[in-house]
């Protein structure tokens, strides 16, 4: 049994970098004078904040942030604790958006009036591309159907000096790991699994467009400072365990909560021995568990792989910023807790259905399956999406692929495949690793987010339950298909692989044999890959890349048709305040949500993708698969008000359209963790465009928080989770103490005044975690407001 242990606190000592002994070698040299991180600068400014701090030892985490505050005076200063504690001003070196979140954050960006980003920003178009046939075929159906979204973000990258990555190009956060990632930098990223880019040492963060905004404007980036958690790796991965597996079990010790409001920084010598794309798969999963991001030591890996992807000069500045110091822990540095994880004793986990935290180690996962009365049978296996798509994942599947084709074996349900980018795509299939896995009957798809996100149009198992496995990083219901009877397993590329030509859910490839035709056993033996291709990785098809550091071009006109379905100029929001005070208005509680509800409950994506750019139209899915506590119904609301002809209960947004035509501003009461999984804006954006003032919660995603805040919403946290209950529709909410806490006035508390239906009054308490200037977008009614008022 793997032995996990946990301490409140423990010393860090960072490891000593060797010369790197890699073989492999790029074929080709990047520009990289505007990808080398200012280390010069980063470690003058961190020796500045040592002095402030009384040279106390601190974590890589603290050194990448502390490094780019804004103010490190301001943002230190009072001497108390910083961590979970202080809110930061930060100054992030760069910005990448996703082709379905960039749709916002651009129309946010071009009301500001600006002529050109702060810093460098990428868009990336992948998350708009639907898997049906092929890549091929996919592609250019997509890129057709898709076209005047497409235009519209080549037209503004142009406008403003954006580097714009075609459709074909491959999902962001591969692009970001290949490209743009480099140790010890601070980056946003307008998807939740920004984080990716963390397995090269840095801190990638993902964050909403509007956060995104502040970086591309030059505005400060406000961050309350997070907890750091270690995490201590010894041993080694052997057998069929794999980087994968290290996440997917420490999202079962963890839970979707545990690193809300944390970065988990991993260090000890099990660290060293994982592949840089290994370590990103790490970093991409900590999503799951809700951390601010991950981050890891600088190793000889990394520096390899920057070599092997053209970035020799970063890491050579890599190199000299390590040997300062900068770019692992100091010593003596504590955690605010430490986990200890054994990789010798880590096994293949597997974890799902519906939730990325519910793990079951496979020696268990068949017992598991018969014990929930489940059928014993896959219906697809999946592999590749950003998590899990590097050339060390692909080698591996396709060392399986040999041994079943070997043996006469072919995959007995739908394999389908997804190449993170077109060098990986390119690089796949020079060294005969796709040709290998279609022989043995995957279907490779476009390099694109894909069945992932829900872009997957899947003819058999309407409505049916049935399960897949994936090697993908989240598994909410009706997330990858539209079906909530599907039930996704997480598990690593080569479980998947190896699964897949069993088509049972309980085969385990370890110990299980599979029966050939000609009635012998057969039996996997331990997959065996290579983490960069010995031949140097090959671009493709290189008309997909932008042009680096484009200089932006004024005069581009960026054209939005008045009859647009997909995109929709952004009105500013108003103020909730205007002369009446600084308390919000009296409002009116549109639901009582109960449990899980993630931004895919919030506003799903899917089909509705299409729509990201027209905020009218997408909020038409507006908590559509939420459940209403009173009653337990999905996409049910009340309406006590309703006008001659309306019924009392209609769907959840066309209440919600009810209250805004009547100019009645109102509230949610939801469960706790609102709005885990990604980070898309639009689940803060759609309800602030019915008319939301204020959300109050047992608990809050950290995005999704930060993200309502952008626009305008306050979230409350009940002081006693127990009041969650006691407020219903209908009720009548008011803030006491809101214009106190506004004003600035010293140990300010809100609390709520609530009417009930029947005429029954009383007062709650509730939490908040409000900064200075958060109050202030909220009494201008959005952060953009007041961007815009300062910047004018």
């Amino acid at each position: 049994m793997l032995s996990t242990t946990l301490r409140s606190s423990a010393l860090a000592a960072g490891p000593t970098l060797r010369r790197s002994l890699a073989t492999h070698t790029p074929f080709y040299e990047k520009d990289c004078s505007s990808i080398t991180p200012p280390y010069a600068q980063l470690i003058g400014k961190l020796e500045h904040v040592r002095e402030l701090l009384n040279n106390r030892p601190l974590t890589l985490a603290e050194k990448i942030l502390y490094s780019h505050l804004n103010d490190p005076e301001k943002s230190l200063s009072g001497g108390g604790k910083i961590r979970g504690e202080s809110y930061l001003q930060l100054t992030p070196q760069r910005v990448a958006m996703q082709d379905a979140s960039a749709q916002m954050a651009l129309l946010q960006f071009m009301s500001a009036g600006l002529s050109q980003c702060a810093v460098p920003t990428s868009i990336h178009c992948d998350h708009l591309i639907q898997a049906i046939n092929g890549a091929e075929s996919d592609l250019k159906r997509s890129i057709t159907s898709n076209k005047e979204v497409f235009d519209f973000l080549e037209s503004a990258a142009r406008k403003y000096g954006i580097e714009f990555w075609k459709p074909g190009s491959g999902i962001i956060h591969q692009i970001v790991l290949e490209n743009y990632a480099a140790p010890g930098i601070l980056m946003l990223g307008t998807d939740s699994h920004t984080p990716n880019a963390g397995g090269l040492g840095l801190l990638a963060i993902g964050v909403g467009g509007a956060d995104a905004v502040d970086a591309m404007t030059g505005t400060p980036w406000e961050l309350k400072a997070p907890q750091v958690v270690g995490i201590h790796l010894t041993g080694k991965l052997s057998g069929w365990a794999t980087p994968k597996d290290l996440i997917l079990h420490l999202a079962g010790k963890l839970t979707v909560r545990g690193g809300t409001g944390r970065i988990l920084e991993y260090f000890g010598p099990g660290v060293a021995n994982q592949s840089c794309t290994g370590l990103a798969t790490v970093a991409n999963m900590g999503a799951e568990v809700g951390a601010t991001t991950s981050t890891f030591p600088y190793t000889e890996n990394m520096r390899a792989y920057l070599n092997a992807t053209g970035r020799a000069p970063v890491a050579r500045a890599a190199d000299h910023a390590a040997s300062m110091g900068f770019l692992n822990a100091d010593k003596g540095a504590e955690y605010d807790e430490v986990i200890e994880i054994n990789l010798s004793e880590l096994e293949p986990t597997i974890n799902g259905p519906f939730t990325p935290d519910l793990a079951t180690p496979l020696s268990k996962f068949g017992s598991f399956v018969k014990e929930q009365g489940w059928k014993d049978e896959l219906s697809a296996g999946l592999i590749g999406s950003c998590t899990n798509s590097s050339y060390e994942d692909m080698t591996q599947v396709a060392d399986l692929a040999k041994q079943a084709k070997a043996a006469g074996l072919v995959t007995k349900v739908p394999f389908l495949c997804t190449p993170g980018s077109e060098q990986i795509r390119a690089t796949m299939e020079r060294d005969g690793i796709t040709s290998t896995l279609e022989d043995v009957g995957a279907v490779v798809l476009a390099n694109a987010c894909g069945p992932c996100i829900g872009q997957w149009k899947r003819d058999d198992m309407k409505d049916e339950e049935n399960a897949i496995l994936t090697s993908f990083n989240r598994n909410f219901k009706s997330r990858n298909d539209g079906n909530r009877l599907t039930m996704n397993f997480l598990a690593s590329p080569t479980i998947v692989t190896a699964m897949a030509f069993s088509g049972s859910l309980s085969f385990n490839p370890i110990t299980d044999t599979l029966t050939l035709p000609s009635g012998k056993p057969f039996r996997f033996a331990p997959p065996a890959g290579q983490d960069l291709p010995t031949e140097g990785f090959t671009q493709g098809n290189t008309n997909y890349y932008p042009s680096p550091t484009p200089e932006p071009q004024p005069e581009t006109e960026i054209i939005i048709c008045a009859d647009s379905q997909r995109l929709e100029l952004l009105e500013p929001f108003p103020s909730h305040f205007g002369n009446r005070g600084l308390e919000l208005p009296p409002l009116k509680v549109l639901m009582r949500v109960r449990g899980k509800c993630t931004t895919d409950h919030i506003s799903a994506a899917g089909p509705w993708l299409k729509y990201k750019g027209h905020l009218t139209n997408i909020s038409e899915n507006l908590l559509i698969t939420a459940v209403n506590d009173e009653g337990g119904d999905v996409n049910v609301a009340f309406d006590y008000d309703q006008a001659t002809g309306e019924t009392d209960t209609d769907t959840i947004p066309a209440v919600a359209k009810r209250f805004k035509a009547r100019n009645e501003p109102w509230t949610l009461v939801v469960d706790d963790n609102y709005g885990e999984g990604s980070a898309r804006e639009h689940a803060a954006l759609q309800p602030r465009f019915y008319g939301c003032a204020m959300i109050v919660a047992r608990s809050f995603a950290r995005i999704h928080e930060t993200n309502l805040k952008k626009q305008g919403v306050l979230p409350l946290w009940f002081a006693d989770k127990n009041d969650y209950s006691r407020i219903g529709s209908g009720d009548v909410v008011q803030t006491i103490g809101l214009a106190d806490l506004i004003e600035g006035r010293q140990n300010a508390e809100v609390k709520l005044k609530v009417t009930k239906r029947t005429g029954e009054v009383f007062e709650i308490l509730t939490k908040h975690t409000m900064s200075e200037d958060q109050l202030k977008w909220l009494r201008a009614g959005s952060a953009l407001n007041f961007i815009r008022s300062q910047l004018s």
